[in-house]
C-alpha cells in the first residue's frame, strides 16, 4: 500500500479537527467529474485505504443535461472512475433547464435546487448520514465575494461551512476547504489522474465565473499575500460569531418566537430589547421556520423587515421573495408563508347533527337539547367561544363547516344590521393571523357562527326557543 500524500495527509487532519464526518457509517460523495469532485473521490478512496475512514462509501453523479454530448461524456467518466475504485455508483438526471423555466429561475439556481434534492434523496434511499462536496477554499473565497456584492452581513461573511445540514438527518460535508484549487491540481496531477472541464465554467456572464477569473485575479494582482487565503480566515471568523449568536438565539427563542403551521409570531416588546445582531439572527430564524430559503434575501430585505418591527415604514406588511409575507400587528412581527396557507383554504364539511364530525385541524360535536331542560342563563353568548347554542328550528338543514369565502356576510349578535365578515374582523381588532383561522358554521340559507368570534343573531336563542342546538368545536 502507498503512503499518503501530504495533501492527503492535511485533509484527513482537517477532517478530523472539524470532527466533519463524526460517527458516519455511510458517506455518499458527490462527483461530477471535475477536478475537485475527482480529487474528492480517489482522496476519500485513499483515506479509507489506510484505514483513517471506516465509512463505507458511495458515490453519486447528477446529470444536468445541459451540455448535450459532454454531460454523458461526463457520466460515463464518472463511471469508469468509481468502477475502478470499486464505489458503487448512483446516477439521476435532472432538467434543469424546463425547472428554471417552470419556476422563473436563472440556470445556476434551478441546478442547485435540483442537485440538492436529488442528492438528498439517494443519500436518504441509501442511508448515508453526510453527502461530500468537492468545495475548496477557492469556492469560499468566491462565495464571500458574491455575497458582499448582493448585499451582506456576518453570517454571509461566513462563507461555506466544513459542516451543514440542508436536509433532515443529511449532512453537506467540505473536507476540501482547507485546500486551495492549485493545490487539487498539483495532487491530480502527481497521482496521474484525468478530470473532465466544463467549458461553461469560462463564461463570465455567470456572476461566479466573472468573480473566478477576473475580479478575483485583479484583487489578488494588488496583494502580495493571498487573498483567497485572507478570506478563509475572514469567514472562520464569522462563523466563530455566527455559532455565539445563533447559540443566544437559541437560548431566548422559545420567549420571543411562536411558530404555528404556515406561521412565525415574533413578540415584538422582547425583540425590541435585543442588539441588532440578534434581531437579524431571530428574523432570519423566522423565515427559515416558515419555509423561506436565504438564496434571495439580501440587505435590504433584511433592513426592511427591521423597519417594519421598529414603525419606520408606513405600510404594515412586506411581500418577501417566494410568496412569503411579513407583518406587523398588535404587538407582533408574523412571518407567513401563502403557499401553505392556499392548502388550508376553501374546504367545506357537511356536519351531522347530531353527531362528530371531523374536518381539517378540527372537531366538531353537535348535541340536540330541549330548552325545556336547561336554565336559559346557560345560551348567552360571548365573544371567542368553542361552543355556542342555538335555536334549531331557526336553521334549515344541512349545516356545513368550511373556510371563508369572498363576500361573506353576516349578522353578528349585538350589532343591528349585516356585516361583512372582512371589515367586521377588521372593525373588532381581530389579529391576522385569527382572522386567517376563522371557520364559518352556515345552513341553507345564512351563516349561523363564525367561529370562534361570534355567532349571528338570526340563530340565538330565545326565551322562545324550543329545541337547542349545542355545536362545540375544538382543534384535533
Amino acid at each position: 500500500m502507498d503512503m499518503l500524500l501530504e495533501f492527503e495527509k492535511k485533509v484527513a487532519d482537517f477532517i478530523d479537527s472539524q470532527n466533519i464526518f463524526a460517527s458516519a457509517d455511510k458517506i455518499l460523495l458527490a462527483v461530477s467529474g471535475g477536478a475537485d469532485s475527482t480529487a474528492l473521490l480517489y482522496l476519500m478512496a485513499a483515506l479509507k485505504d489506510h484505514t483513517l475512514l471506516h465509512a463505507e462509501l458511495f458515490c453519486a453523479h447528477i446529470n444536468h443535461q445541459l451540455r448535450g454530448a459532454d454531460s454523458d461524456a461526463d457520466q460515463n467518466f464518472v463511471a469508469a472512475q468509481t468502477q475502478q475504485l470499486h464505489v458503487p455508483l448512483m446516477i439521476a438526471k435532472v432538467d434543469v433547464r424546463g425547472f428554471a423555466r417552470e419556476n422563473n429561475l436563472s440556470l445556476e439556481t434551478a441546478a442547485r435546487k435540483l442537485r440538492i434534492k436529488a442528492l438528498s434523496k439517494i443519500a436518504a434511499e441509501n442511508n448515508c448520514t453526510h453527502i461530500a462536496l468537492g468545495h475548496q477554499k477557492n469556492d469560499n473565497a468566491e462565495t464571500v465575494l458574491h455575497r458582499l456584492l448582493r448585499g451582506t452581513g456576518p453570517r454571509g461573511l461566513a462563507g461555506i461551512w466544513p459542516v451543514r445540514s440542508f436536509a433532515p438527518a443529511v449532512n453537506f460535508a467540505r473536507p476540501l476547504l482547507c485546500v486551495t484549487r492549485p493545490q487539487i491540481l498539483d495532487y491530480l496531477n502527481s497521482r496521474h489522474l484525468q478530470w473532465r472541464t466544463d467549458r461553461t465554467n469560462r463564461n463570465c456572464t455567470y456572476k461566479r465565473n466573472y468573480i473566478r477569473h477576473r475580479l478575483l485575479p485583479a484583487i489578488q494582482q494588488q496583494q502580495s499575500s493571498s487573498v483567497i487565503d485572507q478570506l478563509y480566515i475572514l469567514s472562520q471568523s464569522a462563523q466563530r460569531l455566527d455559532k455565539l449568536v445563533s447559540q443566544t438565539v437559541q437560548n431566548i427563542w422559545p420567549t420571543v418566537a411562536e411558530s404555528g403551521g404556515s406561521e412565525v409570531r415574533l413578540n415584538l416588546n422582547c425583540f425590541s430589547n435585543q442588539p441588532d445582531i440578534i434581531k437579524v439572527e431571530l428574523i432570519r430564524r423566522c423565515l427559515a421556520a416558515i419555509g423561506s430559503g436565504e438564496q434571495n434575501l439580501n440587505r435590504l430585505h433584511y433592513q426592511a423587515l427591521l423597519d417594519l418591527a421598529q414603525g419606520k415604514t408606513s405600510g404594515k406588511m412586506i411581500e418577501l421573495p417566494g410568496r412569503f409575507t411579513a407583518a406587523r400587528e398588535y404587538g407582533c412581527l408574523v412571518f407567513s408563508s401563502a403557499a401553505e396557507r392556499q392548502k388550508d383554504l376553501f374546504y367545506c364539511e357537511d356536519i351531522k347533527v347530531p353527531g362528530r364530525t371531523k374536518f381539517p385541524g378540527h372537531t366538531i360535536q353537535a348535541v340536540v337539547l330541549k330548552a325545556a331542560d336547561v336554565k336559559i342563563e346557560r345560551f348567552k353568548s360571548h365573544p371567542a367561544k368553542l361552543v355556542e347554542w342555538f335555536d334549531l328550528d331557526k336553521i334549515v338543514l344541512p349545516l356545513v363547516v368550511r373556510s371563508r369565502r369572498p363576500g361573506d356576510r353576516f349578522v353578528p349578535l349585538g350589532l343591528p344590521a349585516e356585516k361583512k365578515i372582512g371589515k367586521f374582523l377588521t372593525a373588532q381588532r381581530i389579529p391576522r393571523h385569527l382572522r386567517q383561522r376563522v371557520l364559518v358554521v352556515a345552513d341553507r340559507e345564512k351563516i349561523i357562527w363564525l367561529w370562534p368570534v361570534r355567532i349571528s343573531r338570526r340563530a340565538r336563542v330565545t326565551a322562545d326557543t324550543q329545541r337547542v342546538l349545542q355545536l362545540r368545536i375544538s382543534a384535533t
